[in-house]
């Protein structure tokens, strides 16, 4: 028997998807079932809906499935089974309830893992529509449960702009410190003795060691040290910060020192600087994270430097 007229289009579609779950071979009630779903297309549309909640049961705990169906039975039934008869007794409402249920769920209970490799830049939209940003050589573990965002960065560099959540605190682990957020645009670097955090748009708390921690606002960045203490809130450049995202090094005034820790980011090989006033010679200048080897061809020429290769590849800037 063909669905009543008098149901909603979403009752009908229920009905017509447990029809042919129960006899998925009967060729003449696939014929019905396309002609039903031709005829308007809102059938469609709320038949595949119910594709996609059936598909989407799998992922969730069958107690929230019993809470979303009760009274329906459940005992010693197979999860299927025991749904086609949950949608038969009460299709709309567990239609409804399978297709939240399905999203919340994801959305709430999330864990996996993330990495960038040697020059490389990705970005990444989580289920809780926050959007991350990764820079070459990064690493992170996301877990998110129902009372917060949790994010490990063991390597590299992201610009996170999070989703608000106010319920749900956002925050972001390194070895030396967090930073917590519930909604907001921030870049955070992990060097292997230091954090840094630099804040575009939102305010965020850098807290390290103890009761060592700052408060930052939009245009302001802090540090952790290696022993977990916070340096005081300094004003920051940004756009300058994050020119990585567009494939850019924006170097402003900085050490030679820092200039190869920045570029070291984007070589396959390993570059270092001689110590001493060499290592403190000062650059401002911009160039492509894809060619370091130009920076290394105009070093020489800006600075009374001299580039020095060894034999296993690596490079080393010396004093002229």
């Amino acid at each position: 028997m063909k669905p009543h007229g008098s149901e909603t289009v979403r009752e009908q579609a229920a009905a017509w998807f447990v029809r042919v779950q129960d006899a998925p071979k009967d060729a003449g009630l696939q014929k019905q079932l396309r002609a039903w779903l031709a005829s308007d297309e809102r059938h469609r549309q709320e038949y595949e809906h119910l594709c996609r909640v059936w598909q989407a049961a799998d992922l969730i705990p069958r107690q929230r499935l019993e809470a979303l169906a009760q009274p329906a039975p459940v005992q010693q039934l197979p999860r299927r089974r025991w749904l086609r008869q949950a949608l038969a007794a009460s299709v709309a409402v567990l239609a409804l309830g399978l297709g939240w249920g399905g999203w919340h769920y994801q959305q709430l209970n999330h864990q996996g893992s993330l990495q960038t490799a040697f020059n490389e830049r990705r970005q990444v939209e989580l289920p809780d529509g926050s959007h991350l940003e990764l820079n070459g050589g990064t690493q992170l573990q996301v877990d998110f449960s129902a009372g917060q965002r949790h994010i490990r960065l063991s390597a590299g560099e992201v610009m996170f702009s999070v989703a608000h959540d106010s319920s749900r605190p956002f925050v972001v682990d390194t070895a030396q410190g967090r930073v917590t957020v519930t909604g907001t645009r921030f870049d955070v670097r992990l060097d292997p003795a230091s954090t840094r955090v630099a804040v575009e748009q939102g305010s965020v708390r850098v807290q390290g060691q103890g009761a060592s921690l700052a408060r930052l606002t939009a245009g302001q960045g802090s540090n952790i040290n290696a022993q977990g203490l916070v340096a005081a809130p300094y004003a920051v450049n940004t756009g300058a910060i994050t020119a990585w995202r567009q494939g850019k090094l924006v170097f402003d005034n900085a050490t030679l020192a820092d200039v190869v820790a920045e570029a070291s980011r984007y070589r396959s090989q390993p570059l270092r600087v001689a110590p001493g006033k060499v290592a403190q010679l000062r650059l401002s200048s911009t160039f492509n994270t894809d060619d370091t080897d130009a920076l290394l061809r105009a070093l020489p020429s800006i600075l009374p430097v001299a580039i020095k290769a060894h034999e296993d590849g690596s490079r080393e800037i010396v004093a002229k």
